[in-house]
């Protein structure tokens, strides 16, 4: 299942200076590394980016610049998901204005919403703009998984063209690919469930290990693809140890830590994240040292 937006899409953090504000000089340094790790599409704003600690101001600024850097290189998606529908179709259509390639919004948190619900909100929002709209599933954050039914049904409309599906329900997952469209592409939403997911009929991962191994991780799909089954495993198995040091505690706080041990100075977190303890960054690092990233 090959998808509109690549095999290959990362998760984006957002660089800080030492007060804390975007860097937006690291942002443009960014973006053109994400390009040479073999990123097809950029997730800007979105829970990598600490989206909840950006203004909507600040949002719009970075999604600008982005699409500015990227300039038809990679696809831009805006993090633009919220918890109140009416809210969310307005952050959608300011986005929209900017001129990116689709949006990516997240299923709604903490007001745990019935299926129904979810669905007429993501209806509603898909009816209110014309980009093309990928959603996430993540009940680990937001508290309400979005069963396979709700996302089939979603899957019917002409602009809801995605799912990054991050509910580490891996019969859940297959069902969605086996019943989609043919235009509906299904995302791994975690780096260590890529390989599973893209068997059971999956495109591509949402990443934030691409932000170091973007090509390797590529090389697994393509591996993978092309029926070099025991290859994509050889490198499965060689990634896993790295996407599950990136998790020892919440994303983005190693992966910003990580960055910043690999000279990719991105910053520190905003509250109410915090910075990697020494104890966790000096595990970070005997991680990173097995790695030599292309």
């Amino acid at each position: 299942m090959r998808s509109f937006f690549g095999s290959l899409i990362t998760a984006m953090v957002t660089p800080f200076n030492p007060s804390l504000e975007i860097d937006y000089q690291k942002v443009e340094e960014l973006v053109e590394i994400l390009l040479q790790k073999g990123t097809d599409s950029l997730v800007v704003a979105g829970t990598t980016g600490e989206s909840p600690a950006l203004s909507e101001k600040e949002r719009l600024n970075l999604l600008k610049v982005v699409a500015g850097v990227a300039k038809g290189r990679a696809k831009v998606l805006a993090g633009a998901g919220g918890n109140y529908t009416q809210t969310t179709v307005e952050l959608c259509r300011k986005a929209e204005k900017i001129g990116l390639d689709g949006l990516m919004l997240v299923t709604p948190y903490y007001n745990k919403p019935p299926q129904e619900g979810l669905y007429r909100h993501f209806a509603q929002i898909a009816e209110s703009v014309s980009l093309p709209i990928m959603l996430y599933n993540v009940p680990g954050r937001t508290g309400i998984n979005m069963q396979a039914e709700t996302t089939l049904r979603l899957a019917e409309i002409d602009n809801i063209v995605a799912i990054k599906e991050a509910s580490g329900d891996l019969e859940q997952i297959a069902a969605i690919c086996a019943s989609c469209p043919g235009d509906f592409s299904v995302y791994s939403g975690d780096d260590s469930m890529t390989l599973p997911i893209i068997s059971v009929g999956g495109s591509g991962v949402v990443s934030i290990a691409s932000h170091l191994a973007g090509l390797e991780i590529k090389q697994m799909m393509d591996a993978f693809f092309n029926k070099d089954i025991d290859a994509a495993t050889r490198m499965h198995h060689m990634l896993l140890p790295l996407f599950k040091a990136l998790f020892i505690t919440t994303n983005p706080i190693p992966l910003k830590a990580a960055l910043n041990l690999v000279g990719m100075e991105v910053g520190k977190p905003r509250l109410p994240l915090v910075a990697l303890p020494e104890k966790l960054n000096e595990t970070l690092k005997e991680v990173l040292d097995r790695y030599t990233f292309g």
